[in-house]
């Protein structure tokens, strides 16, 4: 499925500034987020999904509580991931699922370097093309598609590629490395209807952690 050439009119920025024109400090930047994600998803050949709203945005932004270790980093092993996802109410199922997301997307050269030059458990002449992009001491911020398969289309040859050995990030492949989720892997690399069903109940999931209520 091709990238739709008008899918930048989805960006947050702009559906904020229309919607605050009809129902003016009604809808959150949060709500949006949400709404705009699952439309992408579908857009883009997966799954349809409802959404719940009543989201409230945060009064601050923070650089360094982003990059906290509470959202895992592409270093990640196995056990962190589950670990972390563990914290936040997700099972290791829930992670796995999750992780399917980046059948699309990109990622930054500065990611994946270390992957593509010294790790083992990666296919050679994929890790060979990356290289020609990410320099071993350049261009931190090229980028690669997480999915090199079908990058702009949302189906499960995320999990066909780790099993190639073809996974960008470390925290990509290490889902498939001789780990408990391997089987997981395995099944939704042949049943992409079982990623979709597993991927939809996470999200709802993940969209309803430590939700504000009352005064909050």
């Amino acid at each position: 499925m091709p990238w739709p050439k008008n899918l930048t009119i989805f960006s947050p920025k702009r559906i904020k500034a229309k919607v605050e024109q009809i129902c003016p400090g009604a809808v959150s930047c949060a709500d949006i987020l949400a709404i705009a994600a699952r439309d992408s998803v579908a857009i883009l050949g997966g799954p349809n999904y409802e959404v719940k709203l009543g989201r409230r945005d945060s009064k601050t932004a923070s650089f360094s509580a982003a990059n906290s270790g509470v959202i895992p980093p592409p270093t990640s092993t196995l056990s962190n991931l589950i670990n972390r996802f563990r914290n936040k109410g997700l099972s290791e199922k829930d992670m796995v699922a999750l992780s399917g997301a980046h059948t699309i997307g990109k990622a930054r050269c500065t990611s994946f370097r270390n992957r593509i030059y010294n790790e083992t458990n990666i296919n050679r002449s994929f890790a060979k093309a990356r290289q020609s992009k990410c320099p071993r001491n350049s261009g931190d911020n090229n980028l690669a598609d997480l999915d090199v398969t079908t990058p702009n289309s949302f189906d499960n040859d995320y999990y066909k590629n780790l099993l190639s050995q073809k996974g960008l990030l470390h925290s990509d492949q290490i889902l498939f490395n001789g780990g408990s989720s391997d089987s997981l892997v395995k099944q939704y690399s042949r049943n992409p209807n079982k990623f979709y069903s597993d991927f939809v109940t996470a999200m709802i999931k993940m969209g309803d952690i430590d939700p504000l209520t009352g005064s909050k």
